[in-house]
C-alpha cells in the first residue's frame, strides 16, 4: 500500500510520488470517484515533452471527460500501457496499479506542491 502521506498532489486532483528526478503520476481517489466509472484513459507518448499545466491526457468516464494535467514540466519516461488496456484500475487502484505516468523532473521541482493535509483540506473545503 502506498504511503497516502508521502507523495505530493496538486489542485487539479493528481498525486506524484517522485523518487529523485522521477515522477509516477496518476489521480486521487477523490478524483476517481467525482469521475465515476472510468471507460477509456489517453495517455501522451514516451518522449513527449510536457509544460506544467498543459493538458496531456484525457479520462472519460461513464459521468464525464476530464483532462490530465501536468503537474510539473518534464519528458515522459514511461506510460501505463495496463490502465489504456483496463481503464477501471483508475477507479479500483487510484494510488497502485491506476498510475497513468512517468516523468523526468528537474530535481526539487515537486517541492512547491501540496502535501496531504493540505490536499485533504483543500477536498472537504
Amino acid at each position: 500500500m502506498t504511503d497516502l502521506s508521502a507523495l505530493k498532489y496538486t489542485d487539479e486532483h493528481e498525486w506524484l510520488a517522485v523518487d529523485g528526478t522521477t515522477a509516477t503520476v496518476g489521480i486521487t481517489d477523490y478524483a476517481a470517484d467525482k469521475l465515476g466509472d472510468v471507460v477509456f484513459v489517453e495517455l501522451p507518448a514516451v518522449g513527449t515533452e510536457i509544460t506544467a499545466g498543459s493538458v496531456v491526457g484525457e479520462i472519460e468516464s461513464t459521468k464525464s471527460v476530464g483532462e490530465l494535467y501536468a503537474p510539473l514540466a518534464g519528458t515522459v519516461v514511461e506510460v501505463n500501457d495496463a490502465v489504456v488496456d483496463d481503464p477501471s484500475l483508475v477507479n479500483a487502484e487510484p494510488f497502485e496499479g491506476g498510475w497513468l505516468i512517468k516523468l523526468t523532473i528537474a530535481d526539487g521541482a515537486a517541492d512547491e506542491l501540496l502535501d496531504r493535509d493540505a490536499y485533504t483540506a483543500l477536498t472537504e473545503g
